[in-house]
């Protein structure tokens, strides 16, 4: 028997984070050490932390602390490991900082303080072909890319994970098969900028199987939709070459979804914000994406009570909202971050009007929300299944992203199993989730 060293893991934060967990979860695996998901008997343990805005950055210390005080050997990493001094400041036990995708780093940190036994033997340790993964069997993500050249006055993200570095394209499709060939029945594509995909190497063609494929957001598309499972994009710019994509999609493949972060719709505040102001032409590309394909589900993002924004500016938001009819949206109230522009412009909305306006905002959307799923009473979808509950099961739609949009109960599905497809009526709705059953053979 081989005695091979334990490492704990605590992973935090973004999809994008759950992906450098994986790839060093991985890298751990074949060298061969064993991972585990609790303190007990571990020889250390990582922490891969999350410093985007303040309530992460807190929930990041907190759990370097329950670490620390649980087993004593830590080791950070991720986004908050780019400011070494707020960790050490808190805790200057831990045994090493490191920022994010700093890979090698954190492995020489582990080999330092847990060093491989002569028995280890990583040769008996097999590792998948897909890699270690933390989501369930049945979906990953994808990540195509690392870093963003956009400079949005409210996020440090090029500081802490540079500037754009797409991923060849022949290793993208070569990881994405290697998932498909493993079971996986969807793949989330994520990435800073995902519509941005290989402009920074000049849409460099890639060879997959001796065919070229084009290293650019729609080539990547098309080559993801032939894979034969559900695919789904995140953190797309509305870019206009989006239009081309859009008309690809479908329930089979490529995902008539599109994840969208217009952040707000004042022009006046994304002026500020450092992002696109053209909303007029937003809620013209909205429309025109309905148009090519009225199955799309638009998810999207909104900041309320960002520097200066004045009343008018966030009535400017409910009435962009409130047209464009959004199927699912995310909002939160600004937070500053540490080394972002926009902490140095002053006029600070108060924090009860951030609130009031965030509990108006979600009202405004939850209306919108809940006449949006209504309308899908009736209609017969696929339903991919994420978890038995009893006799019934619990999936998602085309227009549920795991873990933030929402889901459909399925009563009387006693044999369906996480990882299937199935055919559900929908038999009613709430603000944000959906009920069916079990469509018969006849009814399809």
């Amino acid at each position: 028997m081989t005695s091979s060293p334990l490492v704990g893991f605590v992973s935090l934060g973004c999809p994008k984070a759950i992906v450098d967990s994986e790839r060093i979860l991985t890298q751990l695996r074949t060298d061969g050490y064993d991972i585990s998901s609790t303190y007990e008997g571990a020889a250390l343990v990582i922490v891969n932390t999350c410093g985007f805005i303040d309530e992460a950055k807190q929930e990041s210390l907190d759990a370097i602390g329950e670490a620390l005080t649980e087993h004593g050997k830590v080791i950070v990493t991720g986004c908050l490991g780019a400011n070494e001094e707020t960790i050490r400041s808190q805790h200057p036990q831990v045994l090493s900082v490191t920022g994010p995708q700093q890979y090698e780093a954190v492995l020489a940190a582990v080999h330092q303080y847990a060093p491989l036994t002569a028995d280890s033997n990583p040769l008996l340790d097999l590792v998948p072909p897909q890699g270690i993964k933390l989501t369930p069997r049945h979906y990953a993500y994808l990540k195509i890319s690392e870093g963003c050249n956009n400079k949005c006055s409210f996020c440090i993200i090029p500081s802490m994970r540079g500037l754009l570095l797409s991923r060849p394209i022949a290793d993208v499709l070569e990881e994405a098969a290697r998932l498909v060939d493993a079971g996986v029945k969807e793949l989330l594509v994520i990435s800073q900028d995902t519509s941005a995909y290989g402009s920074d190497i000049r849409y460099r063609t890639g060879f997959v199987n001796g065919r070229p494929v084009k290293a650019n957001f729609l080539g990547l598309c098309e080559a993801l939709s032939k894979l034969g499972v559900w695919v789904r994009l995140h953190y797309v710019y509305p870019y206009p070459h989006v239009d081309a994509v859009v008309a690809l999609m479908d329930d089979t493949g490529l995902l008539p979804y599109l994840d969208i972060p217009f952040q707000h719709a004042s022009p006046s505040v994304l002026k500020r914000m450092r992002r696109p102001a053209a909303v007029e032409k937003n809620l013209e590309r909205v429309s025109k994406w309905r148009e090519v394909n009225p199955k799309i589900t638009i998810r999207s993002t909104f900041i309320v009570g960002f520097p200066g924004e004045t009343d008018d500016e966030f009535e400017q938001l409910l009435d962009f909202v409130r047209e464009a009819q959004l199927d699912r949206v995310g909002c939160f109230e600004y937070s500053p971050v540490s080394g972002a522009e926009a902490n140095k412009f002053g006029n600070l909305v108060p924090n009860k009007v951030k609130s009031e306006r965030w509990h108006c905002f979600m009202q405004t959307q939850q209306e919108i929300s809940r006449a949006r799923l209504a309308f899908k009473v009736g209609r017969t979808l696929p339903v991919l299944v994420d978890e038995k509950d009893g006799d019934a099961v619990i999936g998602r739609t085309t227009a549920d992203a795991p873990e933030i949009d929402g889901v459909i109960r399925v009563d009387d599905a006693s044999n369906a199993m996480p990882g299937d497809f199935i055919t559900v009526k929908v038999t009613g709705s709430n603000d944000y989730d959906l009920f069916g059953r079990l469509c018969p053979l006849q009814e399809i």
